[in-house]
């Protein structure tokens, strides 16, 4: 049964906006919840605008029948997810939404998932279509509120990550999961490598894991799914039975860890990547395939690190590198100039926020 939420509809105003902008050649400074400063690079453009799209809000449709819910772009992700709870749903990519803050516009944007995501998928596993009000000044429809729909489906999940330089996002339609039956947190104590070596023996035997972080000497484990498998992984397991506060810390970035005082860097590695000492301390999530890492070492070194684990490396600490994401290959790097192009010919979405030429 479908329900009215309070809203705001501002999408005209948003348009009109762009469209100046547009007409004077003026750079736009896309803002939300302001939660994700840390993320990409300093905003160079000069005689920037903000545009903020946090009054653009509320819940547009949302059928729990139909696992789908639409949004527009300046509502809190904490209120959307507060729906959801209502009706023992989630957003199974688990994206943070910083002291409830964040909007859905910006987690879309960013692209950030928490520590679910090996398993259930990533932010743009999940985006159906959305909205968006293109360089051209005309406000677009992509994708749909159905996986079958796919007329523009690929252009709305471009969207997932662009950090607002293709376009400003003004409605989001996601996919939605039932949340699981059962859910139990273990702590196992045991030093890194061995936790890379049973985090593999585990995923072979097909162990409903949700969830695997290694810090500090402990493993710490996430089950989901129903209650008899979650109880005979348990007994499989061992270990002690945690009160799952640590995800939810994890997720929001909140763990002593991330208080250290160097910089933060966060690899993306294959699972199978062997542990590599970097002087500084580390933080393995999702099953040892994203590491964080504080360290004082240059940029270079934590390039070259990654890349010799066979992935790449991002640093969160603005102000360490000139490009904090890993620099891409030059044909690459061409393909994302001529989506910019197309999309925003004028250059006044975020110029420079995701790469210097971007």
């Amino acid at each position: 049964m479908r329900r009215e939420w309070d809203s705001a509809d501002c999408s005209d105003g948003l348009v009109e906006m762009v469209r100046e902008a547009i007409g004077a050649g003026t750079p736009l400074a896309i803002r939300g919840g302001g939660t994700k400063p840390f993320l990409g690079r300093l905003a160079e453009a000069p005689h920037q605008r903000p545009i903020d799209i946090r009054d653009h809000c509320g819940i547009v449709d949302y059928d729990p029948t139909e696992l789908v819910i639409t949004a527009r772009a300046g509502t809190r992700l904490a209120e959307l997810e507060g729906v959801l709870d209502e009706n023992n749903q989630m957003l199974a990519c688990e994206p943070p939404s910083f002291d409830g803050n964040a909007t859905v516009g910006g987690m879309v944007a960013a692209g950030l998932s928490g520590p679910r995501r090996p398993w259930a998928g990533s932010v743009r596993d999940y985006v159906l279509g959305c909205r968006v009000i293109t360089g051209h000044g005309k406000h677009l429809r992509f994708g749909g509120q159905v996986m079958k729909n796919v007329a523009g489906f690929d252009v709305s999940r471009l969207m997932t990550g662009s950090l607002g330089c293709l376009g400003l996002i003004t409605e989001v339609s996601l996919k939605v999961v039932p949340k699981p039956r059962a859910t139990l947190d273990l702590t196992l104590e045991m030093s890194d490598a061995d936790a890379l070596s049973s985090l593999a023996q585990w995923r072979r035997e097909g162990l409903p894991l949700a969830g695997a972080c290694h810090v500090g000497g402990q493993l710490r484990l996430r089950l989901e799914g129903g209650t008899s498998s979650v109880r005979a992984a348990r007994e499989r397991l061992g270990g002690t039975v945690s009160d799952g506060v640590f995800w939810a810390d994890l997720r929001a970035m909140r763990l002593p860890f991330f208080a250290r005082p160097e910089a933060l860097w966060r690899l993306s590695v294959p699972a199978s990547a062997s542990i590599v000492a970097l002087h500084g301390a580390a933080l393995l999530d999702w099953g040892g395939m994203q590491r964080w890492i504080k360290t004082d070492a240059p940029a270079e070194t934590v390039r070259a690190t990654a890349h010799a684990l066979g992935g790449h490396a991002t640093c969160f600490t603005p102000g360490i590198t000139d490009e904090p994401f890993h620099p891409l290959p030059p044909a690459l790097l061409n393909v994302h100039r001529q989506l910019k192009a197309q999309l925003d010919p004028r250059a006044i979405f975020n110029p420079g926020r995701l790469y210097a030429t971007v």
